[in-house]
């Protein structure tokens, strides 16, 4: 193809410094007589050429393409963007300051329409040859919320959950941004990533009927599943407590039914031919990701369900519920040839509850508390400890498009709600050890996290967190650690 004179002159330089292009989809320029052959546009530069650790350096994006919202990043990290620049020959230019980082190698990544889902456009490697990291291939169903960037997994493959907020898509730690950049952490570790999804802080989920907030919602969805960035994430999860009063603060007129979730997740109650909704939203944009049904709060009397459970109390009944409405949708659409409309999985709260009244009247030590049965008669024989996870199992596998599907504990610890008493107080050594065999043995559990592992934003979470160790905390924090050990 011809070239302008312009255009050679440009390119020229460029070449010569030395600079590394992964095959990338774009635009090619053919330099007549390059031993480099075809140059793929996005072109970067680094000013100077080979900055050292620490020192700070300019890149230099150069495409012929105006993109809007563009973004770099620096071994996943989010740089900030002094704004396009026109050159010659309908040429443009974006520059970055950055600091070299401490490491071998390191990655830029170049990206285009953040605003609604980061598209990569190209990347280069920079410095010393990025070396391979081990993966690691040691799996195990121990998780953290909130894992801290620099615990050592001792190479096991974990899980690491991550909350974000569709209302707070720009801020500082909740925004789009600043997940991506831990995801890449965690990925890099070689941790299994699932995203909790809320709509707002105090609003779990769009509040009933308001067709513009869900609608937002959704476009938000949209944007998680296009973003390149963050495509290695193993599951969304969709919402959480909703069935709590506490959870529909900003509405608590119109709290959260178990028909308008359904509605929401996989168009329940809709035209079967619609597909405004979570999983069909999801799975278009990203096939290979995981849509999981968020975790109705155990033991909370808020709210109940039309479709009473064999074990008649609020927080089952609500479950049963909305898992008969999933169920029916999924057949809904399964019967207009929509295939997959059926949920990827459940996430459940398993809490322990080691000084309850049933566990005095067991006569058994506090750190077995996860192997046994703690029905409560006032509760119509529920169980009132860990093993509220069999409850969630049974509803589950009692329908036909969700029966067997992976369940994930996403949020464990030995948190006595009614009490008010955190797990810095009352975690018996042992304890998670004991969780652990227990869901071992159950194979449709596949994930055991506990909450949380570190908060450094605020002080809320301090008697939760295995990192800070506070009381008690300091023997779940080691025995966590040794449990990862092979």
């Amino acid at each position: 193809m011809k070239l302008r004179k312009t255009w050679t002159l440009l390119l020229i330089p460029l070449v010569l410094i030395g600079y590394w292009l992964l095959p990338i989809s774009g635009q090619v320029i053919v330099i007549p007589g390059s031993k480099h052959g075809d140059v793929i546009v996005p072109r970067f530069q680094l000013e100077p050429p080979a900055p050292r650790a620490g020192q700070k350096a300019v890149a230099v994006v150069t495409d012929v393409e105006p993109w809007a919202f563009v973004l770099l990043t620096v071994n996943g990290t989010p740089l900030q963007t002094g704004g396009a620049e026109p050159g010659v020959g309908g040429v443009w230019s974006w520059r970055w300051i950055f600091t070299v980082p401490d490491t071998p190698g390191y990655e830029l990544v170049f990206y285009h329409d953040c605003h609604t889902g980061c598209v990569e456009r190209g990347r280069i490697a920079a410095g010393e040859k990025i070396p391979v990291q081990r993966a690691a291939t040691l799996s195990t169903k121990l998780g953290l919320v909130f894992p801290q960037p620099e615990r050592d997994w001792h190479g096991r493959s974990g899980w690491a959950v991550e909350i974000v907020y569709a209302r707070l898509a720009e801020e500082l730690y909740w925004g789009v941004d600043d997940l991506a950049a831990r995801i890449a952490q965690h990925h890099a570790k070689g941790l299994r990533v699932l995203v909790r999804v809320d709509y707002d802080q105090g609003q779990s989920i769009p509040p009933v009927d308001d067709y513009l907030a869900l609608t937002e919602y959704l476009e938000f969805l949209r944007r998680l599943a296009r973003d390149a960035r963050l495509a290695d994430v193993y599951g969304y999860i969709i919402g959480n407590d909703f069935n709590t009063l506490e959870a529909n603060a900003l509405s608590p007129d119109r709290p959260v039914t178990p028909a308008w979730y359904a509605r929401l997740f996989n168009g329940y109650s809709e035209d079967v031919t619609h597909d405004d909704n979570v999983l069909q939203i999801i799975r278009t944009e990203r096939s290979g990701a995981r849509v999981i049904v968020g975790p109705v709060r155990p033991w909370n009397t808020d709210q109940t369900g039309e479709q009473a459970y064999q074990i008649d109390v609020p927080w089952l009944n609500y479950m049963h519920t909305l898992v008969a409405l999933l169920d029916e949708g999924a057949r809904a659409k399964a019967a207009a040839g929509i295939p997959l409309a059926a949920p990827d999985g459940f996430d459940v709260q398993a809490t322990g509850q080691p000084d309850i009244p049933e566990m005095l009247r067991a006569g058994a030590l506090r750190s077995d508390e996860p192997r046994l049965n703690l029905p409560r008669e006032a509760w119509n024989g529920a169980q009132a400890g860990f093993r509220i996870y069999r409850d969630w199992l049974d509803i589950i596998n009692a329908f036909s498009t969700t029966r067997g599907l992976p369940v994930y504990i996403i949020s464990t610890n030995t948190y006595d709600r009614e009490a008010g008493i955190p797990p810095a107080q009352n975690y018996p050594r042992g304890w998670l050890t004991t969780a652990l065999d227990v869901v071992n043995a159950e194979p449709q559990v596949v994930a055991l996290c506990w909450f949380l592992d570190d908060f450094p934003h605020a002080d809320q979470w301090d008697w939760f967190s295995l990192t800070q160790q506070p009381g008690r905390l300091v023997d779940a924090a080691e025995e966590f650690d040794r449990l990862l050990e092979p």
